[in-house]
């Protein structure tokens, strides 16, 4: 059997020469074990990117790691009360202010021990109140004879030997007096480049006053001067006159003043061009009015309030215009987990929206965007002061034993979340909660917005409108071709059909986005017209031409109708562009708001009638020139499948007296079902993963809504948008990921269900 065949020696009837040669059988042994391994491959290469995409995903999902440091120097502090804690952006000179006004610096890497800063400028007049602000980093101090100062700290790095050392500054920028010279109960400070409000309460409670006072200072080509106080205003008879005032907040602007009474009511000014007006009051737990408000505070931003009751109940409320009121009030938006026991202290972060709380030996990390508690632990020491390094990485405590600790804080993605991402969040300014993507904004405190609802909802719209168009033209295309198309142009056609799908998509966004676009935009009329002519003249002209007998079709060939028909096809579209306008001037008409006359616009009929917007660039145009890439696609599966239907079926239909349509509708579309329907799901893969069009064609706005005039984001394009410009590893960065990994799994799905479909139709329709 191994001996080579020699067609000289055998003849026809030799079996040798059935027989494969060796160099055959090490082909074929080689190819076969090559294809099981470019399969195996395949999956391998699949599951790798799957990991490798759930590997980026899975820290978006993780709490915060916190652990204790160990601090090298001496961090033991003098015995008093203390009632600030304050540190620099690198967590390494904390910063204790002393009920007395001495301020002291410790250095946690054990190079100079405690500094300790003397108040010299307090003379000898005592401290009845301070209050630190952290992002300003000044310390304001009210004294017992009506004083005010305000003291200015700061930290810079200085290298010396190549060794790093954070050196401190503490200076007084402002000395002032309140008028009458009560003693100074509570204050607060907010401050902008050039403007300080400083609000205080003084006097004993009973003839306690609240006044706020305005300090301005000069910038010129030689830098700025010095703090001068402007101007003050005196805000008591503004509020009831048994009121007792237990703490007041001033925004860091100085635009918004919150007092907290020991009622529990708390009371909202504003500060105008006029001087401040009490705009609101409210409860914050209304709803229980035996709790007494133990904390507050602002949140970064300073548009939402952080409260804490006796019993641990913690509440936030956000400023924002609601369809009552014409101005901006607080209103309760988030509720997080109880703290067990009012809180005895509370820390802001400066980099995003967590805060710091913490009742005894309890402490909790929480973020107010996703009401989550990122850490919660039962510290070994009871906590009088905490406070959030300014690169939040680091939580720093005083003990009981006024003792620091240091802690590494490790949370590098608090905004994310199964919340935040497919959940409605109530955000900062929004009258309620809604679905919201916006990774960037302008200002330090913007919150960033992370919910992929509106980017797949885009997807889907945009894949919807595709398949609305292209679906239709390519299967009604494809029967065609494969059963009343003349064979010598079928060669044509298909090879036409599949070079179209080789067109780069870029190329199509750019005609898009200049050229259909902006025709489309006056012409939409036009197109309406269009779009009903072309089906309705082709189904009128097949059914008329299809009812004639066989004495009059045959004058045309079985096969080329088409060359007759097309011209007045093609009339028929001429005749609807040209007839659009007319259309528009007796059927979208409106009245224009600025000349107050009736123009025909279609532009501005859509919004007046429907309320929704009309833009330029719209689902409509993706649809358009989306629908021309899919179209090839699902024309060539679906034209292959039509054409690989026995012939013996056609032939058997014809011969008991069915048409040609008959045929092609009732036998050879459903026998070819499975095939057309792997076209569909193909083209509708090639769909929800297109970019470019959807990148150039749209406003590429994520917004939520069906209107065909309105555009969409889609994950694929946010990706290709927000990736180049996303920090490594960033919140924004992971989120991108989980997006491929939505529409890997969004692929995944819609795949396994076609194939599952295709499965039961080639099981129904099959022939044997």
């Amino acid at each position: 059997m191994s001996e080579k065949f020699d067609s000289k020696k055998g003849g026809e009837d030799d079996p040798r020469r059935f027989v494969a040669s060796r160099r055959v059988l090490a082909v074929d042994f080689l190819m076969t074990y090559f294809i099981r391994l470019g399969g195996a491959g395949v999956i391998v290469t699949v599951v790798g990117i799957f990991i490798f995409i759930l590997a980026q995903v899975l820290p978006l999902f993780q709490g915060a790691r916190v652990s204790e440091v160990l601090v090298e120097g001496e961090r033991q502090l003098p015995e008093g009360e203390y009632v600030a804690l304050a540190t620099d952006e690198w967590a390494e000179l904390p910063m204790v202010v002393k009920e007395d006004g001495w301020v002291y610096f410790i250095d946690l890497k054990g190079r100079r021990g405690v500094v300790e800063k003397a108040p010299e400028w307090l003379g000898e007049d005592k401290v009845s109140a301070i209050e630190v602000d952290h992002e300003a980093q000044v310390i304001s101090v009210g004294t017992e004879s009506g004083q005010i100062h305000l003291l200015k700290y700061a930290y810079e790095p200085e290298f010396v030997d190549e060794v790093r050392t954070i050196k401190e500054s503490l200076k007084q920028e402002y000395h002032g007096a309140l008028e009458g010279g009560a003693p100074v109960r509570l204050i607060a400070l907010g401050q902008s480049e050039s403007v300080r409000v400083i609000a205080t309460v003084a006097g004993a409670l009973e003839k306690q006053q609240l006044r706020v006072q305005v300090l301005k200072r000069k910038r010129s080509l030689m830098g700025v001067g010095k703090w001068n106080a402007s101007g003050s205003e005196d805000l008591s008879d503004k509020l009831p006159g048994d009121i007792r005032i237990e703490k007041i907040l001033m925004s860091n602007r100085g635009d918004a003043l919150v007092v907290v009474a020991a009622s529990g009511r708390v009371s909202y000014f504003f500060r105008g061009d006029e001087g401040f007006e009490l705009r609101q009051q409210f409860v914050p737990f209304e709803d229980q009015p035996q709790r007494k408000i133990v904390t507050t505070g602002f949140l970064l931003g300073d548009v939402s309030l952080v409260f804490v009751a006796d019993d641990g109940s913690n509440r936030v409320f956000s400023l924002f215009r609601s369809e009552r009121d014409p101005v901006r009030k607080f209103y309760h938006t988030k509720t997080l987990a109880s703290l067990g026991a009012g809180s005895d202290y509370y820390a802001r972060s400066s980099r995003n929206k967590a805060f710091l709380l913490g009742a005894g030996k309890h402490a909790s990390l929480r973020f107010s965007t996703s009401e989550k508690v990122r850490w919660s632990d039962e510290l070994p020491w009871k906590v009088q002061l905490g406070v959030i390094s300014g690169k939040y990485d680091a939580l720093i405590f005083l003990n009981e034993e006024r003792e620091l600790h240091k802690y590494q804080l490790n949370d590098p993605h608090p905004e994310a979340g199964l919340k935040a991402f497919f959940g409605k969040v109530w955000y900062e300014g929004a009258p309620e909660p809604k679905y919201e993507w916006q990774s960037t904004g302008g200002s330090d405190d913007f919150e960033p917005k992370f919910s992929l609802v509106p980017l797949i909802f885009g997807s889907l719209k945009g894949t919807l409108y595709a398949m609305l168009f292209a679906v239709p033209i390519a299967l009604f295309g494809a029967l065609y071709t494969s059963e009343f198309l003349h064979p010598k142009h079928k060669v044509i056609i298909k090879p036409v059909m599949e070079i179209m799908a080789s067109l780069p998509s870029v190329v199509l966004g750019f005609m898009a986005a200049l050229w259909l676009a902006p025709l489309i935009e006056d012409r939409v009329p036009s197109l309406l017209l269009v779009v009903t002519f072309v089906p309705l003249g082709a189904f009128v002209i097949g059914w008329f031409w299809g009812s004639r007998p066989m004495s009059v079709r045959k004058w045309i060939p079985q096969g080329l109708e088409f060359l007759y028909f097309m011209p007045v096809l093609m009339g028929l579209a001429w005749l609807g562009w040209i007839l659009g306008p007319h259309l528009e001037h007796y059927c979208f008409t409106v009245t224009d708001p600025q000349s107050g006359k009736v123009v025909a616009d279609f532009s501005q009929w859509w919004p007046q009638v429907t309320g929704t917007s009309f833009q330029q660039r719209n689902s409509l145009v993706v649809g358009f020139m989306m629908g021309f890439t899919v179209i090839p696609i699902v024309f060539t599966i679906a034209e292959d499948a039509l054409s690989n239907v026995p012939g013996s079926l056609r032939t058997g239909s014809l011969a008991i007296g069915a048409s040609r349509w008959q045929t092609a509708w009732r036998i050879v579309l459903p026998t070819a079902s499975a095939g057309i329907f792997s076209g569909l799901m193909v083209g509708l893969g090639r769909a929800v993963g297109e970019t470019m069009i959807v990148v150039m064609a749209t406003g590429n706005t994520p917004i939520m809504e069906w209107n065909v005039f309105s555009g969409m984001r889609t994950l694929s394009a946010n990706i290709a948008v927000e990736l180049p410009e996303a920090p490594q590893h960033s919140t924004l960065y992971r989120t991108l990921f989980l997006g491929a990994f939505v529409l890997f799994l969004l692929t995944f799905v819609l795949n396994t269900i076609a194939e599952l479909l295709r499965q039961h139709l080639r099981e129904r329709y099959k022939t044997v």
